[in-house]
């Protein structure tokens, strides 16, 4: 039995749609009107990564997540929880055995791996807080509540090209890195006398962000739009690249697939 990735699969139906003229080019819209359902976007990288959660670890046990990640390559991390009391309060701690941005290169692809291309794709949590209205506008990407999400930020320089996708909606821009990683409160937008997203008029509410600990924080990074679009014209349809990181450098055939369809998608 033959497998194809479902990105293979546009591109197959993308050949033949221009091949013989046929107006429908998006391989969802036309199978939905052949058969009247819609072509499942099963929306996933094929990848996976392990996260143990304990309180500790033994030694033995760290050996051997130690020798999955640098020997095997595979992404097994752990995370601890600790409960600290002062007085009647109580305070939870968190802590990575290994830091979260070093195991998602790592992760296991069930496609055949080929040479980064040098393009970053960006994970863009749209919400109450975090808008991406404010993000087209003033120029920027931005990830908090957790190292987790925010540590991979440190990934992009000045210069960096990002593909940037709102989980569950599509990608909605591609911009190059125009400044360095900021506390998002704080970050000063030079276009804009200099004035912060407390003082900008936001669809966000980032007022939430002021009073949280580093590793909570929420972190900015400014970027210059080379096409950016609402929400209502981002671009989603089966076999596009995906992943739960903020950011990450893809080493899958689908990264391809998914930049050259994404440039013409939006004229580049």
């Amino acid at each position: 039995m033959v497998e194809i990735d479902d990105s293979k699969l546009v591109d197959i139906y993308h050949d033949y749609s221009t091949k013989f003229a046929i107006s429908e080019q998006s391989l969802d819209r036309a199978f939905e009107s052949k058969f009247g359902v819609p072509f499942n976007d099963v929306n996933y990288d094929g990848s996976h990564q392990m996260i143990i959660v304990a309180a500790a670890l033994d030694a033995s046990s760290e050996r051997i997540i130690n020798y999955l990640n640098d020997k095997a390559k595979i992404p097994v991390n752990a995370v601890f929880f600790t409960v600290f009391e002062d007085g009647t309060n109580q305070y939870l701690s968190r802590a990575w055995m290994i830091a979260p941005e070093e195991t998602q290169e790592r992760v296991i692809s069930k496609s055949t791996k080929e040479p980064w291309n040098g393009e970053f794709y960006v994970s863009f949590g749209h919400g109450k807080e975090r808008h991406w209205n404010d993000a087209l506008k003033y120029g920027f990407v931005s990830a908090g509540r957790g190292r987790w999400y925010s540590n991979t930020l440190n990934m992009l320089d000045i210069g960096d090209r990002v593909w940037v996708k709102i989980p569950q909606t599509g990608f909605v821009a591609v911009g190059k890195v125009s400044g360095e990683i900021s506390r998002a409160e704080n970050y000063q937008f030079s276009k804009h006398d200099n004035k912060t997203l407390l003082d900008l008029e936001t669809d966000g509410d980032y007022s939430n962000f002021t009073n949280l600990d580093d590793d909570d924080a929420e972190y900015l990074i400014p970027v210059e739009w080379i096409k950016a679009v609402p929400l209502a014209q981002a671009f989603n349809e089966t076999g596009l690249f995906g992943n739960q990181n903020s950011v990450c450098k893809p080493q899958t055939p689908k990264w391809s697939h998914t930049v050259e369809r994404v440039k013409t998608h939006f004229n580049l």
